[in-house]
């Protein structure tokens, strides 16, 4: 044991030179620099587990800045900076441009950060996996192990439409899917949405295309002639249009070598006027309602042409698609969609997990639809319907940008949402 005499004597510098040397160890080991008002993180967290659905994401480091968008349960988030605010007792985490959120929704991690996806498009469109419950209803159960074995969580009717996410077999050996809800369904209920491979035409700066929507479909030899059976054309086939004229208060197109079809069994795009509110070489996109088809534009330049279904209302009816010129105003991965609160519906609908969603006038936005493929005609109760592929890729063309890990985005001052034309 060392005497504390011993102890002074041990120690070969003091005063002065005790001090100089402190100062210059010190100096040689700055501390990171953080900004007045900053908080540090800890040099070996890496990224923010989001540890609640949803997760709501402002703008600023404050519950009461505009909403930014929101995380997905699971998603880990890159962290920039971290500050005290109000509506959050820990601190606000910086997890992008604009973008903060709290750090009592996250568990802080030493895993890398999700990287920035640039993934193919999903095969189909679909983010998960859609089924329709049979004629019989269904029963829902939030336990796998207790599931048909005690008091059902909740009933679904025939032709609900859910998202299931994964399948696994309860202890008596039953299949049984887990919903984007959380809710166990018996496989045996439930009945599988088919693919669908309709996509529209890349664009080469002309609106040369046209897309067959009639089952029966046939071409003919010239414009108003009869139709010719040894031109069959095949429903939702694209043709490369060469030539159009307009005869008899229709539009023919001209497909092939004396081979023409006219708008009675296609959709075709119109020229549209540039809107007066777009910014130069922004990215827009154009509805047409007449034609049923849409046509996505950089600037003046058309660059991707599909078909749609827009309300089969008219007029200013909840069922009709809002005219006018809009702004996507949020951009939803997935949402769900029902009318079980109204009652003077003739009969309800529930959908899960409706994927790729840009809302644009309040509840009204662009979809993808997979329980239907009535695309070309008038067939939704508002919103503009897409193939689930199409939905995908007008996705990713619109802003604001979905980072990875988010389930939402808002637009911003520097990132406006998409311009939405509807005529």
């Amino acid at each position: 044991m060392t005497s504390r005499r011993a102890g002074r004597a041990a120690c070969g510098l003091c005063g002065a030179a005790a001090l100089a040397l402190a100062v210059r160890s010190v100096a040689a080991e700055p501390k990171p620099f953080v900004p007045p008002g900053e908080m540090p993180v800890a040099a070996w967290v890496r990224s923010a587990e989001v540890t609640r659905r949803d997760e709501p994401i402002y703008q600023g480091p404050s519950a009461s800045e505009k909403r930014r968008g929101a995380a997905a349960r699971g998603a880990r988030l890159p962290i920039f900076a971290a500050r005290r605010g109000p509506g959050c007792a820990t601190r606000f985490l910086q997890v992008g441009a604009l973008a903060w959120l709290c750090e009592e929704g996250v568990e802080l991690t030493a895993a890398a950060p999700d990287a920035e996806a640039r993934a193919p498009l999903t095969p189909n469109g679909l983010p998960y996996r859609y089924y329709f419950v049979g004629p019989d209803g269904s029963f829902g159960y939030n336990s796998l192990r207790t599931a048909e074995d005690g008091v059902p969580d909740t009933q679904l009717l025939k032709g609900f439409g859910v998202a299931v996410t994964r399948v696994e077999s309860n202890p008596n050996g039953d299949p049984f899917g887990l919903t984007s809800e959380g809710v166990w369904l018996p496989m045996r209920d439930l009945n599988a949405v088919p693919p669908f491979g309709f996509m529209g035409h890349e664009l080469d700066g002309t609106l040369n295309v046209a897309f067959v929507v009639s089952p029966t479909a046939q071409g003919a030899r010239g414009p108003d002639k009869p139709k010719d059976r040894t031109l069959k054309l095949e429903r939702f086939q694209t043709l490369q249009v060469q030539e159009e004229r307009s005869v008899t208060g229709h539009r023919w197109f001209r497909y092939a070598d004396a081979a023409w079809v006219s708008d009675r069994d296609v959709r075709a795009p119109t020229q549209a006027d540039v809107p007066s509110e777009l910014r130069p070489g922004e990215r827009w996109i154009d509805v047409d309602v007449a034609s049923q088809v849409l046509t996505a534009y950089v600037g003046e330049r058309p660059v991707f042409a599909t078909l749609v279904s827009t309300g089969k209302g008219e007029g200013k009816s909840e069922l009709a698609t809002p005219r006018g010129t809009h702004r996507v105003w949020v951009k939803l991965r997935s949402s769900n969609m029902d009318n079980l609160d109204d009652e003077s519906a003739a009969e309800n609908y529930a959908i899960q997990a409706v994927p790729w969603v840009m809302y644009f006038e309040h509840g009204y936005g662009l979809h993808g639809t997979f329980w239907h493929r009535d695309f070309g005609n008038k067939h939704s109760h508002g919103c503009v319907n897409l193939t689930p592929r199409d939905a995908e890729h007008l996705f990713a063309f619109t802003s604001p940008h979905l980072p990875t890990g988010w389930t939402a985005a808002l637009p911003t001052a520097y990132e406006p949402g998409t311009l939405i034309r509807v005529r």
